[in-house]
Formats: C-alpha cells, sequence, structure tokens
C-alpha cells in the first residue's frame, strides 16, 4: 500500500446506479450515476457535477450482497467529498471519491455490520 493510500477496507468494483444530491445547495436536484467501486466505507462514481472536496452529499443505492454479507438492501447515505479526479479520459466527467459518515438501511442486522 502507497503512503497515499489511506483505504482500512477493501474496495469492490462494481457497478452500482446510484443516486446523489449535494446537502449544502437547498436547490440541488437528484443526479443519477453508477459507482465504479463499493467499499463498507466509501464508494467511488463519476459525475458531470461539478463537485468539492469537503461537500456533503445524500447517496440512495441498492447495496450489493457482495458489501453487505446478506441480501441487497436499499441504503440511504450522507456521505462527504474526499477526492475529485479530474481526467479527460472519463468523458467530461469527474471520478468523485466518498467517505460513508452515517447511513439508512432497511435491516437493523445491516447497520450494525456498517457502524464503525
Amino acid at each position: 500500500m502507497s503512503s497515499k493510500e489511506r483505504r482500512i477496507d477493501p474496495r469492490v468494483n462494481i457497478a452500482v446506479p446510484l443516486r446523489f444530491r449535494a446537502l449544502n445547495n437547498p436547490g440541488a436536484t437528484e443526479q443519477v450515476a453508477e459507482s465504479e467501486n463499493i467499499s463498507q466505507r466509501g464508494l467511488y462514481f463519476l459525475s458531470s457535477v461539478p463537485l468539492k472536496i469537503g461537500t456533503p452529499v445524500e447517496v440512495s443505492l441498492r447495496m450489493p450482497q457482495a458489501i453487505a454479507g446478506q441480501l441487497s438492501s436499499d441504503v440511504k447515505c450522507v456521505a462527504r467529498v474526499v477526492h475529485i479526479r479530474e481526467n479527460a479520459a472519463l468523458g467530461g466527467k469527474l471520478g468523485v471519491g466518498v467517505h460513508i459518515e452515517r447511513y439508512e438501511a432497511a435491516a437493523s442486522a445491516m447497520r450494525d455490520r456498517w457502524a464503525s
């Protein structure tokens, strides 16, 4: 692991549809995206919406069994943007890394597993 690497949980490379909106802008509309990878405490997705490091976002997705450790379930997370990757190869989109600060899940067992 490089000195810049700060991940604690392993990431799973999986494309999962998600919805997100910036919480620091009351007029922000919900946007649609797809994850590139997910862990228990974060996720990475591409966005055409400009976000800045530190921006709080609400993210809704169906957490895959590979991460949840049980049946897939719908999850709504409050997360914070911790990484932005600008790259022309991404088709004009930004790579956005977020750290999950809290979430709501349908099953209490999932909340217990995700509690940090």
